[in-house]
């Protein structure tokens, strides 16, 4: 399963766990202006916005997970299994096939409403990539840098935007039901919160962020959509990029998942593979791994944007402990 987040300090962040129990060669990718997109539907473009983000690069195409463009705007697909549906190809509609979908809205978008617009005309396909890699059910969310966030589901009712107001989201439900979910918790505060078990009654309070009791702390999708919503819309940083990068992963790691803990079979574990930030105004990723918590970045402006070659770089694995003495 997975988590996705959007954060707004001087500049705008968007990023995603992703939690799953097997890894494939991930790396991050730049597609540069001139990479030509040829879609299942017949549409090329030969020209279109650069993209930045994790993938799996298969025969020189990159199979984005998550990404940003360099107007910034930034997508991300999580794992959306029996809610989704993808259909096959409609008549007078724009046919997208789910693993091209992210490619299509930021090769061509540059905010929000553009993305909405785009939409209106999009049936989202169930065509595989190869015999080998058939379509994994997903459903996404899309921030720009007007601190806009959307999420976009296609279920058995038909292809359904969403207005985002709380900037997060994760697996099952759909996002309809995450947010009436939420109500439940409308009393938790980051304060200290009142006592209203009894009127007259006066329980002291014998800790620190007793506000907070009642806040889900297991990996189910909608205990984590809770978490991570909170975590997010309470967040206090400092607006420079190291703070603003530290805080954003602070948030998505408030419901990391440990190997251990997520049993899925015989020594099958889900873990958070890795943790991406996306600075939307500079083009920059950042991520960490399950097993290297430093953050590592790619710059998409250090690359060669104009031209038709992706840049792929390899993530940085393995711990990295700086000794004292």
């Amino acid at each position: 399963m997975c988590t996705a987040a959007a954060y707004s300090t001087k500049d705008h962040y968007f990023g995603r766990n992703l939690d799953l129990e097997y890894s494939y060669h991930e790396q991050v990718a730049v597609m540069p202006e001139k990479f030509p997109l040829a879609f299942r539907n017949g549409k090329t473009l030969d020209s279109h916005h650069a993209i930045i983000g994790m993938a799996f690069v298969v025969e020189g195409y990159p199979l984005f997970y998550d990404a940003c463009n360099e107007a910034g705007l930034g997508m991300a697909g999580l794992n959306f299994p029996d809610n989704c549906v993808f259909n096959d190809n409609m008549e007078g509609k724009e046919n997208v096939a789910s693993f091209e979908l992210i490619p299509w809205i930021l090769s061509q978008c540059t905010n929000i409403e553009e993305a909405k617009k785009l939409l209106e005309t999009v049936n989202i396909t169930k065509e595989c990539f190869s015999e080998k890699l058939p379509p994994n059910p997903l459903h996404w969310m899309i921030a720009d840098k007007n601190d806009r966030q959307i999420v976009v589901e296609q279920t058995s009712t038909g292809l359904h935007v969403y207005d985002n107001p709380v900037g997060v989201m994760t697996n099952n439900p759909t996002f309809d039901m995450q947010m009436v979910n939420l109500a439940n918790y409308r009393n938790v505060t980051a304060e200290q919160g009142e006592c209203r078990f009894a009127k007259g009654l006066d329980l002291h309070p014998y800790s620190r962020g007793m506000g907070g009791l009642g806040l889900p702390g297991d990996l189910s999708s909608a205990s984590r959509f809770v978490k991570v919503a909170f975590t997010r819309m309470n967040s206090v940083s400092a607006d420079d990029e190291v703070s603003s990068v530290s805080q954003f992963f602070h948030i998505l790691h408030s419901v990391t998942q440990q190997r251990g803990c997520c049993k899925l079979g015989e020594d099958k574990y889900e873990i958070t593979i890795y943790s991406s930030c996306m600075n939307l105004e500079e083009g920059i990723y950042y991520y960490t791994t399950y097993d290297n918590s430093r953050i590592s970045a790619v710059n998409m402006h250090h690359t060669d944007l104009t031209g038709n070659k992706l840049s792929v770089f390899d993530l940085v694995k393995g711990d990295q402990v700086l000794y004292q003495n």
